[in-house]
């Protein structure tokens, strides 16, 4: 082995804190798992830079990747829906209480709270469609960064698992089996910040009878995983956030990589009050603060309960993989964006409800074997889900419902059955060839206007194809294509009149097409450094966007759209001690045709062209470790004309850490560390503020980035 790489693997090995029971006993482990379906392919092994697995010989995109869960330990979040800020290129806000799903942006699309983005935990899909708030609304606020094992991600439409709401692209979120040790964290914040995290896991013991291996199972037993999360906060908001939140999760798990199982059982529940957006006008005159509320009672609740499961099994044949999992799920949303516009006498505030009933599963098949004399792998699957959702619109007053706007009884079921194979073809080039089949069916009673009651159904086929050349030099080349699609909601696709104005209703189409391509490099030429480039475009059929000047402040569909991008990564081991990250993302997004909405001009509004993550990290120096982050977002549209622009955005976090002794460390963060005064979010949004004041058309609302805050955390290894 080169000397350099010895130095480098033993560099890794201390920074990814790499111990036996961070590799979970179902999933592969995050340096030498493929991030593509050729699992069982021998190709060139991979080795870890940093916190990230290059994908040297696995990936089938420059822009897919791997994320290991050590990165998350060391690096300052503010809500736990950042740690997909560790995906190049994304950007996570929020437009109003920490409870609600976060604001998503990523290759021009203001995914708003996850319309083009698919996101998963465990096998657990998190984007819920038909959602009171919005199409694939994903809130992410259930989850515990400590226990993330690794993060799987995929840009694009070139992928046969991946399908609804993965456009833009996916993650997985993989918790772990075990943990080395058990851990209780305490955490003490700025604007009364109080968290409590106590985790741990044990093997269970196993009566003499059962001490045998079975062949599915480990001769030890099954692991027990539990952790408890407890959190309060006000924020910095005049208004007190009164944020209350509970996080549970147990796993009982047994086996490897190559064979094992796992149940898991979470329950999640929040409630909180909000500052949603406020007119900008209203704070550059001064007469509202930057962290004041027009709307003092607007706020929410959330939870869910999930129970699933996955078992798995590999061998020189082939692989099997089965997964499912049923949620119940809640949600209730008081909003007002338009204050005193639409109905004076009461102001606008509308309540959005949801209980929801999911369940569904996955099947993978796998079989290894030889095509044309060369090695190849080819997978089948399959994935059924099944929602029965009671979604309504209800009219309020200080969250008093005074009048129904819709309720609706939805049963929405999408299956998919999809085919690829990866083969080499010779030790410099190999594909990836996919297609993937998805249906949908709706059924939808409303139980306030009859006549939108009805039933829809869609369907559609997708094929991927990706090319691979390399490694020459430690390098690779990718070319890839597919197409993808977004569900619509079921509401949008059936309804005949519509509920807010009493006219006709436009319907569209259950399913909504997009076609990706993309040309990427990914190196290792240099020693210690990982870098990759990637050229792409993406054109949309239907755009779902953010519609603020809506009664309802939800996703609209709009006319299509057309995307295309750079996106530049690098990570770089500097020494066996420092780290640097430097990601780099640019977009052009435009609508296809002008006036498809009644609006001038071609611009997607919300849709950020520039984006820039830059990070240095020391580790364990003297006992000593710190992260600093910088992230920017460049000024991006708000109108489709172009007209009003929203301001660009510098955050910068700081991590410092000291360990007095292997079990006891002291960690302190400072986020927004300069106090920089900057927006989450901006709108083009028609508004009243006040019954003495004049409506205001084309008015901009912005919700505020946090001030400077500081939180301490004490983490003790029991």
């Amino acid at each position: 082995m080169p000397r350099w790489l010895a130095g480098l693997v033993l560099c890794v090995t201390s920074i990814a804190h790499a111990q036996p029971a961070d590799t979970p006993a179902s999933q592969p482990t995050s340096d030498t798992a493929p991030a593509s379906a050729s699992s069982a392919i021998t190709l060139t092994p991979v080795d870890v830079i940093g916190h990230y697995s290059n994908g040297i010989g696995t990936s089938s995109a420059a822009s897919q990747g791997v994320i290991l869960g050590s990165l998350l330990q060391d690096i300052p979040l503010l809500r736990p829906g950042e740690v997909l800020e560790a995906i190049p290129g994304m950007v996570v806000t929020q437009h109003s209480g920490d409870g609600k799903a976060n604001q998503y942006f990523l290759r021009g699309y203001n995914l708003d709270h996850g319309t083009d983005f698919a996101s998963n935990v465990d096998g657990v899909p998190v984007n819920m469609p038909t959602n009171a708030h919005g199409q694939g609304y994903s809130d992410l606020n259930f989850l515990i960064p400590e226990l993330v094992q690794q993060i799987d991600y995929r840009k694009g439409t070139y992928f046969a698992e991946s399908g609804d709401f993965s456009a833009a692209g996916s993650a997985d979120i993989l918790y772990r089996n075990a943990l080395p040790s058990p851990i209780l964290n305490l955490t003490l914040g700025s604007f009364d910040y109080r968290r409590v995290l106590l985790a741990g896991s044990t093997p269970v013991s196993l009566p003499a009878w059962a001490t045998t291996d079975n062949g599915n199972t480990s001769a030890a037993g099954p692991t027990v995983l539990a952790a408890v999360e407890v959190l309060s906060e006000n924020g910095p908001w005049r208004l007190p956030e009164d944020m209350h939140k509970f996080n549970g999760l147990a796993r009982l798990s047994d086996g490897d990589a190559a064979r094992g199982w796992s149940i898991d059982l979470n329950a999640y529940d929040a409630h909180w009050d909000s500052t949603d957006q406020v007119p900008l006008l209203l704070i550059q005159s001064g007469a509202l603060c930057r962290v004041c509320a027009l709307d003092t009672s607007d706020g929410g609740y959330s939870g869910r309960d999930i129970l699933s499961g996955e078992w798995h099994t590999q061998d020189a044949s082939g692989y099997t993989k089965v997964s499912a999992y049923a949620e119940h799920y809640r949600l209730q949303l008081f909003s007002d964006f338009t204050y005193f516009e639409l109905r004076p006498d009461t102001g606008d505030q509308f309540e959005q409800a949801e209980s929801r009933n999911l369940a569904g599963t996955k099947v993978a098949q796998g079989w290894t074997g030889s095509l044309f004399g060369h090695d190849s792998t080819t997978e089948a699957g399959f994935q059924l889900r099944h929602d029965h959702i009671d979604v309504g619109l209800f009219n309020t007053e200080d969250r008093i419902p005074f009048q129904t706007v819709n309720d609706n009884r939805v049963n929405e079921t999408e299956t998919a059955v999809y085919l690829e194979n990866t083969t080499v073809w010779s030790d410099w080039f190999r594909s990836q060839i996919g297609i993937r089949q998805d249906d949908i069916h709706l059924g939808l009673t409303e139980l306030n206007i009859p006549h939108n009651t009805g039933d829809a159904s869609g369907n559609r086929t997708s094929p991927k194809l990706a090319l691979v050349f390399g490694p020459w030099a430690r390098t690779e080349f990718f070319l890839d294509a597919g197409d993808g699609f977004h569900s619509n909601d079921a509401r949008g696709v059936i309804y005949r009149v519509d509920p807010t104005t009493g006219g006709p209703a436009s319907p569209v189409p259950p399913l909504v097409a997009a076609f990706g391509q993309e040309i990427g490099v990914r190196t290792e030429i240099i020693p210690g450094l990982q870098s990759s480039l990637s050229l792409w475009r993406l054109n949309s059929e239907s755009e779902l966007v953010y519609d603020a000047d809506s009664a309802v402040g939800s996703t609209t569909p709009n006319g299509a759209s057309r995307r295309y991008g750079v996106e530049w990564n690098n990570h770089a081991v500097i020494n066996d001690w420092l780290l640097f990250d430097a990601d780099l993302a640019w977009t052009h997004a435009r609508f296809s045709n002008n006036n498809d909405n009644g609006e001038l001009g071609d611009h997607i509004p919300n849709a950020v062209p520039k984006v820039a993550s830059v990070g240095l990290t020391v580790h364990d120096v003297d006992n000593w470790s710190g992260d600093i982050k910088l992230r920017y977002i460049g000024k991006y549209p708000l109108s489709q004309d172009n007209t009003l622009v929203g301001s660009s955005a510098i955050v910068t976090n700081l991590r410092l850490a000291h360990a007095f002794t292997p079990s006891v460390s002291l960690s302190l963060d400072v986020l927004n560390l300069f106090d920089r005064k900057y927006d989450d979010i901006e709108y083009e949004q028609d508004y009243r503020a006040s019954l003495a004041s004049a409506p205001v058309p084309d008015g901009v609302t912005v919700h505020p980035g946090e001030p400077r805050e500081v939180r301490l955390s004490l983490d003790l290894k029991l």
